[in-house]
C-alpha cells in the first residue's frame, strides 16, 4: 500500500494462498481490496486492518469493480457471465449479456447500465458496449468494425 500523496510505500499486504491474481479494485465505503484469483477461483477481500477473506465465485474472475451501492461485480470470461457479490461474498445476482462474447471486464453506472469489454483472440468481435440495467440487451456498442485490431473504430 503506497500513500496516495507522496507514492510512499506505507506496507505489504499478504495474500496467503494466493495463484493466479487477475484483477483487484477497491472500496473506500467499505475500507477494503478486492483481488480476482483464476485459479482458486475465488475473490480475496483485504481489510484495512490486513485481514484477508476469501469467496468462491465458481467460476474464473478476469474483472473486478466496485458499484455504487458498494457490492463486487466479477467478470467471468469463461462463461460469459457478470457475478453482483456483497462486499462479503453473497452472490446477489447474475447477468449473462447476449451478444456478448468472452467477457473481460464490466463496470456498472450509476443508471444501473453496465459498460462491458469483450472480445478474445480469434473472436470475430472486439469492442466496449453499454449493456442495460437488467443485463440483456447491447444498448450501444463502440464500434461497429468486425475485424479486431489497433486501427480507428477498432480494438483489440
Amino acid at each position: 500500500m503506497y500513500d496516495v500523496t507522496n507514492y510512499r510505500l506505507q506496507r505489504c499486504l499478504t495474500v496467503l494462498n494466493a495463484r493466479w491474481l487477475t484483477d483487484m479494485t477497491s472500496c473506500e465505503h467499505n475500507r477494503c481490496v478486492y483481488i480476482g484469483d483464476n485459479i482458486v477461483k475465488c475473490v480475496h477481500r483485504l481489510d484495512v486492518q490486513g485481514a484477508v477473506t476469501q469467496w468462491d465465485v465458481n467460476d474464473s474472475p478476469s474483472g473486478l469493480s466496485a458499484n455504487a451501492a458498494h457490492n463486487v461485480l466479477v467478470t467471468c470470461f469463461v462463461v460469459r457471465k457478470i457475478k453482483e457479490f456483497s462486499s462479503h461474498g453473497d452472490l446477489l445476482r447474475e447477468l449473462t449479456p447476449r451478444d456478448v462474447i468472452v467477457t473481460w471486464h464490466a463496470i456498472q453506472t450509476r443508471s444501473g447500465q453496465f459498460i462491458v469489454s469483450h472480445g478474445s483472440y480469434g473472436d470475430p468481435v472486439h469492442r466496449v458496449c453499454m449493456i442495460s440495467a437488467e443485463g440483456r440487451h447491447i444498448v450501444s456498442a463502440s464500434s461497429r468494425s468486425k475485424s479486431p485490431g489497433s486501427d480507428t473504430d477498432q480494438y483489440k
